[in-house]
């Protein structure tokens, strides 16, 4: 009676909303502009400190200063001296930074390898940058959710905070040069259209072609998602690089810039150089190409890479660049010799360019990096400080975490210097993608719904299939990982609709089946899904997300029940933003909600919504305790300790489970309902998988599984579980799930069991599993096996009960993919009979589903050994036009809103220093400057 009576009490405070899917998706943008407001506020103020710092300081040459250099510190000589740049230097380990061992009152400076630690450019500027220390600090005490702060500098040095010791390689090098990395480059300039020339003459031959190609490779670094090029060697002929993107450009994306690095090593030299030829083909690409508006249709640029060129082809300019001037050029003369040094620096000042001379392979990534602050000039005199976001990429320096970077750029306010330009450097924060996803209401999408949300380009930004890493435990990551297209990962967005809506900023709703595959790549799910979409470039799929379930209870119940040793909160889940006040970092999630319910930190940020849901699944789900302990105590109910564990799952995050044997006997316990489970525990992005599978069923039946992280570790155990629905007339929302883990061998005899029984009349059967003529199976809804007589058997058969499923995403197969098919049962088949021609004769096999679960019944005869079954993986022949036309192939992207290709007021006699101009060549460069301004 008691209970009865609770159960009404329940009902009465219990209704079923239906959600609305584009008010969420808008609610959920306007959550993560906040967060990106804030990360662009902290970089502004780091921008203007920089700026004004700059601005005060006076250049010294014989500047000495003493900074803590972030590979020397706390490095010491052979007689336990500090080294020079080094120093005793405080860290202290810090879970916020990856448990990494950090300094927060201070940061490092690190400088490349290749550079002079104490050159007077470096020292000047991390003497008067380090005015930046005070706003490192003052930053991360304002937004706690912080992580690395930094300024890269165009003198190529970068300071970091919160202060780390870097570690070189095994080589003693270290690398990395922030003006290499995308968020500088980004914040630096404006999207572009290149060309590259590369001259591959008779006289480029040996070294000089060697220092060509890396000077080539190391332009392409400097080239971003948002930037078009293409490479051009000429001799008396002019050669593409690859031969299939004749007359066009292609994005600068990794993958196109990787395959045109393997195509340079295939260059060779010989003949003459015709330059005039060479000019006249980029030009006319750049002006074609600018007019499809497929581009950039921004600033454009010239890249010449030669030993030298014996004449100004002034006419070929004056043809196609004059007097506008909009193709910038860029030569870059190989070698020691100056003799056509006069020639290629006219062109440059001729045409807004930069003029650079490379004698050896070590001088060419410094040479390389001046022209970016000729791109960069107009954005610096027009003073834009425009935000630009990264797409998601991983920072192996300092964790194996997905982020996307907030970067502005650092111009010099001296007016003395105003018409140069001059880019001082960019400065960034890092936005962990994790943050964002905690702003995801997973209790509002469903078992199935997700979130995700896209570049510009299409490129993910986050999305729960995007895995940068190889899950071969060495952490290694994938190529191309930062720019994996939306559509690679939606099959079904057929014609990228999606995709392009989304790229457009289009807002809306519409349904479309998804596959995807689980539990390792090797099961497919297949629902249907509302999709939402923001004007922000955010998604919301949801699947069983139509209705929400509420309820209501006293806190003072909810809070007593939630307190419970057998109840646990999802790890990733946000109840209370603990993050964003230091005080706050040390508070579970349960002791958060806590304080915040009982009013005791009314200045705690939490979801008051979800937790007054997560206090009623706690009360509601609390008599679960006194039922398991009963059954664990009644020993006849488990006496062969068969069922190890059981486990409930709400829509809310909560989780029970209890325990029916002795800890040291269950097989599986590390991995299972823990964080190393990614798959079975309620993640940042999903479900659990059991909770998951069991809402695909019909409400009432189990889902049977072997984990294949298990099955891999050879631990036999199988889990069973159920979902449970409200039924509510016809709006019926699944509110929770529950099942059981058991041993395999467990199972197994309780499946031979029942299926040795004879239930006819007379007490005899015809035939029986124990019959030597058949073989028996139990195979699961994508045909798995779970039980079979032999645990090295296969069962070879194709059952056309299951339908094959591929993937539409892959319509053009490449070198080193493999194509499988997944299999889904058809539910609307319960039994059937087949006879199929296999191996060496005729087989026949009955299959017949087993009531309330996903499982089948496989009875096969044994008339032909399935040891002669070979088969073998199709093989195709790779298709060089299919690579063509997927190397031109362009999906649609949304161009940046900023452009600064030229601006008026640029002063471009700053074109080159490695050699003066002659004073022949000084006075036809004058007419033309001259001409310019007066327009």
């Amino acid at each position: 009676p008691a209970n009865r009576r609770g159960r009404g009490k329940f009902e009465k405070s219990v209704r079923v909303e239906e959600i609305d899917g584009v008010k969420l998706v808008k609610n959920l943008a306007v959550k993560m502009e906040e967060v990106f407001r804030k990360k662009a506020e902290a970089t502004r103020r780091l921008v203007e400190a920089a700026e004004e710092a700059h601005h005060q300081h006076e250049e010294n040459p014989d500047l000495q200063y003493e900074y803590f250099n972030a590979v020397l510190i706390n490095e010491v000589d052979e007689q336990g001296n500090n080294v020079e740049l080094g120093g005793e230097f405080l860290l202290e380990p810090n879970d916020h930074f990856n448990n990494l061992s950090v300094n927060l009152s201070l940061s490092v400076v690190q400088v490349p390898t290749n550079m002079y630690n104490k050159d007077p450019d470096i020292v000047n500027g991390v003497y008067w940058s380090e005015a930046l220390n005070k706003v490192f600090v003052d930053n991360f005490e304002r937004d706690p959710t912080l992580i690395w702060q930094y300024f890269g500098s165009a003198k190529g040095f970068f300071r970091q905070y919160p202060g780390v010791k870097w570690h070189p390689d095994e080589h003693g090098v270290i690398g990395f040069d922030c003006r290499n990395r995308k968020w500088y480059i980004q914040a630096a300039t404006s999207p572009k259209d290149v060309v590259i020339l590369v001259d591959v003459s008779g006289s480029m031959k040996g070294l000089r072609l060697t220092i060509a190609r890396q000077t080539v490779s190391s332009i392409l670094d400097t080239l971003g998602d948002d930037d078009f090029f293409n490479i051009i060697a000429y001799n008396q002929e002019i050669h593409y690089v690859e031969p299939c993107l004749n007359g066009t450009l292609v994005r600068a994306d990794r993958t196109n810039k990787d395959h045109f690095r393997e195509h340079l090593d295939k260059l060779f030299a010989k003949g003459i150089g015709l330059l005039g030829e060479a000019l006249a083909e980029a030009f006319t690409i750049l002006s074609d190409f600018n007019q499809t508006g497929r581009g950039s249709v921004c600033s454009q640029a010239i890249m010449l890479v030669t030993d030298g060129a014996t004449a100004m082809y002034d006419d070929v300019f004056e043809r196609y660049n004059w007097p506008e001037r909009k193709v910038r050029i860029f030569p870059y003369l190989i070698g020691r010799e100056s003799a056509f040094a006069d020639n290629l620096k006219w062109m440059a000042c001729a045409n807004k360019g930069y003029f650079s001379q490379i004698s050896t392979l070590a001088d060419v990534q410094e040479n390389v990096m001046r022209y970016l602050h000729v791109m960069s000039r107009p954005k610096v005199i027009d003073h834009e400080h425009d935000t630009v976001w990264t797409e998601a990429y991983v920072d192996s320096a300092v964790s194996t975490t997905l982020m996307t970077t907030v970067a502005m750029p650092v111009f010099s306010t001296k007016n003395e210097t105003k018409n140069q330009g001059i880019l001082l450097g960019v400065v960034g924060t890092d936005i962990p993608l994790q943050e964002l996803m905690k702003l995801i209401p997973k209790h509002m999408l469903g078992i199935h719904g997700y979130a995700f949300a896209i570049t510009n380009n299409g490129y993910i930004l986050t999305h729960p299939e995007l895995r940068p890493l190889y899950q071969d435990g060495q952490k290694r990551r994938k190529p191309n990982y930062s720019s994996v297209d939306l559509s690679e990962v939606e099959w079904e967005d057929k014609d990228d609709a999606l995709r392009n809506a989304m790229v457009n900023r289009r807002t809306g709703t519409f349904s479309m089946e998804v596959k995807k595959t689980v539990d390792r790549g090797v099961r497919l799910q297949i629902n249907m899904f509302s999709v939402s979409i923001s004007d922000e470039g955010l998604a919301l799929s949801r699947g069983h997300g139509k209705y929400f379930f509420r309820g209501n209870v006293s806190v003072e119940a909810g809070l007593r029940d939630l307190e419970q040793p057998d109840v646990a909160l999802a790890d990733e889940w946000t109840y209370c933003n603990t993050e964003e006040q230091h005080e706050h970092r040390h508070l579970t999630q349960i002791q958060a909600i806590k304080l915040f319910m009982t009013g005791r930190r009314p200045h705690l940020k939490c979801d008051r919504e979800l937790i007054q849901e997560v206090l009623f699944d706690a009360v509601v789900t609390a008599p679960l305790e006194a039922y398991w302990t009963g059954l664990a105590l009644n020993k006849s109910e488990n006496s062969d300790k068969g069922v190890e564990i059981a486990f409930l799952g709400t829509r809310t995050g909560l989780s029970r489970t209890n325990l029916f044997v002795p800890l040291h006997c269950v097989c599986v316990l590390r991995d299972f309902l823990t964080a190393e489970d990614k798959e079975g525990v309620f993640n940042a992005d999903h479900f659990p998988l059991w909770y998951k599978r069991a809402a695909e069923q019909v409400p009432g039946t189990f889902v049977y599984s072997i984990p294949f992280s298990t099955a891999l570790e050879n631990k036999s155990v199988v889990l069973a579980s159920t979902a449970i629905q409200l039924l509510d007339d016809r709006k019926s929302p699944i509110v929770a799930a529950v099942g059981i883990q058991m041993k395999l061998e467990f199972f197994q005899r309780k499946f031979w069991t029942a299926c040795r029984q004879c239930t006819a009349l007379d007490g005899k059967c015809s035939i029986s599993c124990d019959n030597e003529d058949i073989n028996c199976y139990l195979i699961d809804n994508n045909g798995f096996i779970l039980v079979t007589e032999e645990q090295s058997q296969v069962l070879c058969t194709s059952l056309f009960v299951f339908t094959s499923q591929r993937s539409r995403g892959k319509h053009m197969m490449v070198p080193c993919d493999t194509e499988y098919p997944a299999f889904v049962s058809e539910r609307t088949i319960k039994e059937t009979t087949v006879i199929v021609h296999l191996c060496l004769g005729c087989r026949s096999f009955v299959i017949q589903q087993i009531p309330s679960s996903n499982l089948f019944m496989v009875v096969v005869d044994k008339k032909c050994d399935c040891s002669s079954c070979i088969f073998i993986l199709d093989a195709f022949e790779h298709n060089e036009s299919l690579k063509c036309d997927r190397l031109k192939f362009q999906k649609d992207r949304k161009k940046p809103e900023s452009c600064h290709p030229f601006h008026p007021e640029e002063n471009a006699m700053e074109c080159g220093s490695a050699t003066r101009l002659s004073s022949a060549l000084t006075a036809a460069l004058l007419p033309l400057i001259a001409a310019t301004i007066s327009r």
